[in-house]
């Protein structure tokens, strides 16, 4: 099995970021690659703001988004 997994190293760990198919005490090989945010295409990563959402909450979402009061402690 190939699979490519994302995971943060905290306290000399790494840790994935998603549920990975392996047993218990199972050996793997890890290649390791950084993931420059510079490297990272934002127009990509832009186009998926809204995936998911229906268009009312969309709506909703921009509305709130616009709406200048709701970034006002007066």
């Amino acid at each position: 099995m190939s699979k490519t997994i994302e995971a943060i190293y905290e306290n000399g760990v790494l840790k994935p970021l998603n549920q990975i198919p392996l047993k218990e005490h199972q050996r793997v090989t890890l290649i390791l690659q950084d993931i420059e945010p510079a490297s990272l295409d934002i127009l990509e990563l832009a186009s998926h703001v809204y995936e998911n959402f229906s268009i009312k909450d969309i709506q909703e979402m921009e509305t709130i988004i616009l709406d200048r009061s709701c970034f006002s402690r007066n």
